[in-house]
């Protein structure tokens, strides 16, 4: 008997998943449980229409985080801050500061989690990371200045 599972099951396999099972344990524990439903061709159907819904939005997020990399690829944000003799700034430049930079001055939302930068705590030029996506990594600079 073939199943789709509506469910995690352990030990058979993941959500969404066209499973073969026995005659038995289909129809006494998959099916009223509600972990599985039988794959008849609606079924199969209703399951291709998913994964492509999946992969046409997954194909969307890649193309954008493409332009968003071609964006701020190369290019500098700047910020400011207070800074003592020296140069030396009171407290450090946070990647929450360079995600809040990049969307005012390149439209770019970016997670503060996913941006690599050293540690800012003078006035310069520094280069920073930022991953926008799984395969798409954009390399900027970040400026500060008083």
């Amino acid at each position: 008997m073939d199943v789709i599972l509506l469910q995690d099951v352990k030990s058979l396999g993941k959500k969404g998943e066209k499973v073969k099972v026995n005659d038995g344990y289909g129809r006494n524990f998959l099916l009223p449980r509600g972990l599985a439903k039988e794959a008849n061709a609606q079924a199969i159907s209703e399951l291709k229409n998913r994964e492509a819904a999946t992969a046409y939005r997954k194909a969307e997020e890649l193309k954008k985080a493409q332009e968003d990399a071609a964006k701020i690829s190369g290019k500098t944000v700047v910020l400011t801050a207070k800074a003592g003799q020296n140069g030396k700034l009171f407290g450090s430049v946070t990647a929450k500061e360079i995600a809040e930079g990049l969307l005012a001055q390149f439209g770019v939302s970016a997670d503060k989690r996913k941006i690599t930068v050293q540690e800012i705590k003078a006035f310069g030029t520094y280069e920073c990371e930022v991953k926008l996506h799984t395969d798409v990594t954009a390399k900027c600079f970040v400026r500060v200045g008083e």
